[in-house]
């Protein structure tokens, strides 16, 4: 599996370098995590500054909605337009499936829009989100979105509107979760709700802003955080395993930034 956020921009060609990573492997499924385009999210935009690049793999992607994905229309209705089915139900923009071992779940962190109806403990997502974990099977959880819980990122940081999402998904012995937003890359150690390091039932995060958009600066680092960059456009490549998982930050072509390691599922 690959993932990474705040991909196409007109124009540009950082995003046309990241997906030259993900050509030679034509069996992974692609998370985008969302501002997949810029700047207003259209349709139009995905077709002529994303599809060249990233819809290479349109068939095996599996995406969220960024706050760019909302900046036109409401309703990210460009976004919903171009993925299709893929997106979820029109409208809310969450949903989930299972891949291998893993059960995944796609959550829209835009918490302000009007048929999302919020993130909070209570709201129609989180009440989806947990009877979702409860039904699923799988031993091994990971959880996306876009606006990540925790973030030492200059631009934007910690959001807390989806604290309630973190604290379901502690609940249920979760394992990873996934973030864009900020243009740059984070891995933390597995983090209880409070932000504190805790190895035994913490969520890993990741935040993979690095897609394309320009990059964004980075700040003091936070308790968990592990390793931090910013500059380096790439992709994290996750392979999943029963019980167990590997990563892998792979940059584009002539940057010798890296990251890589394993863990296991609670």
């Amino acid at each position: 599996m690959v993932a990474v956020g705040d991909i196409g921009v007109c124009g540009e060609e950082n995003d046309e370098a990241t997906a030259e990573l993900v050509v030679g492997d034509s069996r992974a499924t692609v998370l985008v995590l969302g501002d997949n385009v810029y700047n207003e999210g259209l349709k139009e935009e995905y077709e002529s500054c994303y599809a060249p690049a990233w819809g290479r793999f349109k068939d095996r992607t599996r995406p969220v909605p960024g706050n760019h994905e909302y900046l036109h229309f409401p309703d990210a209705a460009g976004y919903f337009d171009y993925f299709g089915d893929a997106a979820g139900r029109r409208g809310l923009g969450y949903y989930s499936f299972d891949l291998g071992a893993w059960h995944l779940i796609a959550l829209n962190s835009n918490c302000d829009a009007e048929l999302v109806g919020g993130c909070g403990a209570g709201s129609a997502q989180e009440r989806w989100l947990r009877g979702d974990l409860r039904s699923s099977g799988k031993g091994c959880t990971l959880a996306y979105w876009h606006h990540p819980r925790f973030s030492s990122g200059t631009a934007h940081g910690s959001d807390e509107r989806t604290a309630a999402f973190w604290q379901a998904l502690y609940d249920a012995g979760a394992d990873v979760v996934l973030g864009g937003h900020e243009h740059n890359y984070q891995r933390f150690a597995p983090q209880a709700p409070s932000g504190e390091v805790d190895e035994e039932r913490g969520l890993r995060e990741f935040v993979v802003g690095t897609g394309g958009a320009t990059p964004v600066g980075l700040g003091e680092e936070l308790p968990a955080t592990e390793i931090q960059n910013t500059g380096t456009f790439g992709i994290l490549r996750l392979t999943l395993f029963e019980g167990a998982y590997d990563w892998e930050f792979e940059p584009a072509a002539g940057v010798e930034f890296t990251d890589h390691g394993s863990g296991r599922c609670h």
